[in-house]
């Protein structure tokens, strides 16, 4: 069979070409959208990408190409995102790619693409990365406002961390509005079980409006139509089942198949067939061909022809063949095989010999001529040459200064990785030192800052350990404590109790006299990092109070800024003066402002909005944590740093009771962060506002997310670890498990002494009284009282609360506290805090009904559903219905019916009473214990002036309570 090699038509793919279109269509249509392609090698992807990519251009789209490039071991930093780049600015020029960013933020893309300058060297921070990361956000969503955009990630499997880091983060904060789709295309056959890429794409399948397809093998009858489509005719008898036979369906081996001539020698594995086409090319073509694949899967022509000795002309000429029979295509000034399978099969064919003296080549022509490659992609290709060439000498060199390169891109990972082989060669080059102009250990330091920037705290503590035991290490007492501090900030992250005692060597280590920058570091790491964990409140005001000395004395402008708020924080607990708070607080936003210190600025931003929230100044709240994402969007933040504001500007709307608006926050920054603690916070008001409006559902899909992400060991906090447990209380309670909800909140209950206790435990221990109260359970009630008696109370949100426990607790006993409940419904009502005003004034409603005062109790009560009808807080609304309807009492409405003075409880007891069900049956169905039952049905009978459980019956059924 003699024909050209590949189908001038796309066979087959009709569901992944539909789904590709569905996606664009709801990307254009403003619902972005991404789609991540997976499938074995040669079994169509690019083809049918390609495809794709056509029809959306035809339609207006721009489309946005960019592919991971294996380079040995380790994939290019960035690599599809500058190629995307490049060409945009191709297209734009690079003033137009800038008129789309924010002014002077067009620097940014330096790190991705020289053409934008020079990436500031000395920005190595996790926010220079994020700033990256949502420069290149802002780029794709200011070109999608002008009309759809599809941006092409492929060959995924090859990613590096940082761009599979970045691929996610755009994934993960596509917003509503933007045509933007995003292609993201696979090899599955090199997905082993540990391959980095399995957990991102499990992450990014469960974002809405992102689909995961796999592209499967061809049919019979599909592969009749490819070789139809390649032949230019019907294939001869016979043939087609030879070749769907050995093609098993995958499109490229068909192709080989059909280019070999057929015949019945047909050769016995795919590597064999395509190596095949490329002998059946001129020796000259296959030499050239050689040379390419030992350059990657592209190259440029002027790198390919230096390396190939070759002039112009002559490389012309000898690839022109390869062209032709498609085995190299043009891609922009240079050129790639066609399939990366091809480049493969002629790489290993080479002879080792034949291997070795080509990475040479390249590498010492990219040394000579380093105008071939921009300085990033060329310190990462060096380090690959050489290190395959076995020059271990040239391999450490290279890779040492391709640390630099990396970490210059903000590429942590791949920084590490390079400073990993600097340390695997070290041993084997004698002179190490001298060669790249530092110790040994240094490099050791290098590799755990790099740990910590790239987010591998395992990998960091075990570098840090090494290098601690290094001899030189023990001579340098300023490098060992820069080795504590970092090991101690990672095992903290990782919630190792270790953490504590690496932070308060790494402050022993480092001199008071004479006072120096390090000191004042260190001493702040110390004070920030264990200010919220238990028992640390007295060492943390000390070490903070010396930092601030320090950097003032030092000038270390940002550390001073960083402790006054650390100090603003600790005196506000100690002084209960939140007026003096938000006075100083004031203070270091305008400094931090005026010099442009973003950490503590945003921090500002976040404890001051925080702190009157704790005060019940709940609009003020909503506002300042308004302005602080506002800054946050300024310097680039908006997803990282301006998530957690988001928690800040969502909790005031709950409690103001404005909870569509929270909702709104919630949903706009849930599929933005993957920050676990600001995920967990989220779901932790998603779910109490969910609850309240009867939606338990919802409720507990929010509560199932939060205990995974936050900490409980060394590394817990009362803010994080007390509303995850409050929440999964009170959905028991809901469900009529009120044993389980005092099982849930065993943490708030025992866990005393962490900072910010009372603020977090208070709502808990409240709940506690209520679960006693529905267990009628007074022994239980002992040790929560026990529990809030030793709580400080800071300001009039937590004295409410304390006034709604009184009350709760007081009903637990037995008792209706009609004082405490209108006490509570004032002090809330005073807080505008309309749910909570409710729900006291439900209380305050059955109390005095039990009181005999109706009057009373249908003012309340009235007030309490007009509350909860404005919330739609269904099951308040319910209960407050449920205790007018017995009592008689006229909502507004509503029918007046006679009143019992029974509980919620207690009526759910006369109704399974009424259709005569025995105490073991009521304790089943509710979840209760048959001695509670008994109690409950005592009281009912005590409170209906009846005998037994059958005259109960008949004045239920006379009064038709359960009709």
């Amino acid at each position: 069979m003699n024909a050209r090699t590949v189908s001038p038509v796309l066979v087959g793919r009709e569901r992944e070409s539909a789904a590709l279109d569905a996606a664009f269509r709801a990307a254009r249509g403003g619902t972005p959208s991404a789609v991540l392609l997976g499938g074995e090698a040669g079994v169509g992807k690019t083809r049918l990408v390609g495809e794709f990519a056509a029809r959306a251009r035809a339609e207006g789209a721009r489309v946005l190409l960019g592919g991971c490039l294996e380079l040995g071991t380790e994939g290019l930093p960035f690599a599809p995102f500058t190629a995307a780049l490049r060409g945009l600015v191709r297209d734009l020029g690079v003033d137009g790619v800038c008129g789309l960013l924010p002014a002077g933020a067009g620097d940014g893309l330096a790190r991705l693409l020289p053409d934008f300058g020079d990436a500031d060297a000395g920005a190595f921070t996790g926010e220079a990365r994020a700033r990256l990361f949502e420069l290149v956000l802002t780029l794709l969503e200011r070109l999608a406002a002008a009309g759809p955009v599809v941006l092409v990630v492929e060959d995924a499997h090859w990613a590096d961390a940082s761009t599979r880091d970045l691929l996610t983060f755009l994934v993960r904060n596509l917003s509503g509005g933007d045509a933007l789709l995003v292609v993201v295309t696979y090899r599955t056959d090199e997905l082993h079980r540990a391959h980095p890429l399995r957990p991102v794409l499990s992450e990014l399948e469960r974002v809405e409006h992102v689909a995961r397809v796999e592209v499967g093998r061809l049919g019979r009858d599909e592969v009749r139509g490819l070789v139809r489509g390649i032949l230019g005719a019907e294939p001869p008898p016979g043939a087609l089942a030879d070749v769907f036979e050995r093609s098993e369906g995958n499109p490229l081996f068909v192709e080989a198949l059909v280019g070999s001539g057929g015949g019945r020698d047909l050769p016995e594995s795919l590597r064999d067939l395509l190596l095949g086409a490329v002998q059946r090319l001129p020796e000259d073509t296959q030499e050239i061909l050689r040379v390419a694949a030992a350059g990657g899967a592209r190259i440029d022509h002027e790198l390919l022809a230096a390396v190939a000795g070759l002039d112009d002309r002559e490389l012309t000429r000898g690839l022109r063949p390869a062209v032709a029979a498609n085995t190299l295509v043009v891609d922009g000034d240079g050129y790639a095989f066609r399939h990366a399978l091809i480049r493969e099969a002629v790489h290993d064919d080479l002879l080792p010999g034949e291997r070795t003296r080509l990475h040479v080549r390249y590498a010492r022509v990219l040394e000579e001529r380093p105008e071939l490659m921009p300085d990033r992609a060329r310190a990462v290709t060096l380090a690959h040459h050489w290190h395959a060439a076995h020059d271990v000498v040239q391999a450490l060199t290279s890779a040492w200064r391709a640390v630099g390169e990396t970490r210059r891109a903000l590429a942590y990972a791949e920084a590490l990785r390079m400073a990993a082989r600097v340390l695997e060669l070290w041993e084997r080059v004698p002179d190490a030192a001298r060669r790249i102009g530092v110790p040994h250990v240094q490099v050791m330091e290098e590799a755990v800052t790099l740990a910590d920037l790239a987010g591998e705290p395992e990998t960091g503590v075990r570098l840090a350990t090494e290098a601690l035991r290094h001899e030189e290490a023990a001579g340098d007492p300023m490098r060992t404590a820069r080795l504590y501090e970092l090991r101690g900030m990672m095992r903290l992250r990782a919630g190792s109790d270790k953490a504590p005692a690496d932070l308060r060597e790494a402050a022993r280590l480092v001199p008071a006299d004479p006072p120096s920058a390090a000191r004042a570091r260190v001493l702040a790491t110390l004070a920030t990092k264990i200010i919220g964990l238990q028992g640390t409140g007295p060492e943390s005001d000390a070490a903070a109070r010396e930092a601030l000395a320090v950097a003032r004395a030092v000038g270390e402008t940002e550390v001073e800024l960083s402790i006054e708020l650390n100090m603003t924080w600790l005196d506000l607990f100690r002084d209960d003066d939140p007026e003096a708070f938000f006075a100083r607080i004031g203070r270091v936003a305008a400094r931090s402002s005026q010099v442009r210190a973003f950490e503590p600025l945003l921090r500002a931003y976040t404890n001051h909005s925080d702190v009157l929230e704790m005060y019940g100044r709940h609009a003020e709240a909503a506002e300042v944590a308004a302005a602080g994402i506002a800054r946050a969007e300024e310097y680039g933040l908006a997803r990282s740093a301006g998530a957690h504001l988001s928690i800040n500007a969502a909790e005031p709307l709950v409690s103001l009771g404005r909870w569509d608006e929270a909702l709104a926050v919630i949903g706009r920054t849930l599929p933005r962060t993957s920050a676990g603690v600001i995920r967990a916070g989220l779901h932790n008001l998603g779910g109490t506002v969910a609850l309240a409006r009867g939606e338990v559902a919802t409720a507990e899909q929010h509560a199932a997310q939060a205990p995974e992400l936050i900490a409980r060991g060394a590394a817990r906090r009362a803010q994080n670890l007390f509303p995850v447990c409050r929440l999964d209380a009170a959905i028991a309670l809901a469900q009529g498990r009120p044993a389980d909800a005092l099982e849930a909140l065993g943490p708030v209950l025992t866990d005393v002494g962490l900072p910010d206790d009372s603020r977090y435990a208070l709502p808990g221990l409240v709940m506690a009284a209520t679960a006693c109260a529905e267990l009628g359970d007074a022994g239980a009630l002992a040790a929560v009282r026990a529990r809030l008696e030793g709580l400080r109370i800071y300001g009039p949100v937590q004295a409410a609360h304390r006034l709604t426990f009184a009350a709760e607790a007081a009903r637990a006993e037995g008792a209706a506290n009609r004082a405490a409940w209108d006490a509570a419904a004032e002090a809330w009502d005073a807080l505008d805090r309309p749910y909570e005003t409710a729900f006291a004034l439900a209380g305050a409603g059955e109390a005095a009904l039990a009181a005999g005062d109706r009057d009373r109790a249908g003012a309340a009560l009235r007030r309490a559903a007009e509350l909860a009808d404005g919330l739609r807080a269904v099951p308040l609304r319910d209960r407050a219905g449920d205790l007018a309807r017995r009592a008689g009492i006229a909502l507004d409405g509503e029918r007046p019916s006679p009143g019992l003075g029974l509980t919620p409880r207690e009526t759910e007891v006369l109704r399974l009473v009424a259709a005569g069900r025995s105490n073991r049956e009521i304790a089943e169905a509710l979840f209760i214990s048959a001695k509670t039952a008994s109690v409950h049905v005592s009281n009912i009978l005590g409170k209906l002036g009846v005998a037994g459980r059958g005259e109960a019956a008949a004045r239920a059924h006379r009064l038709r309570l359960f009709d």
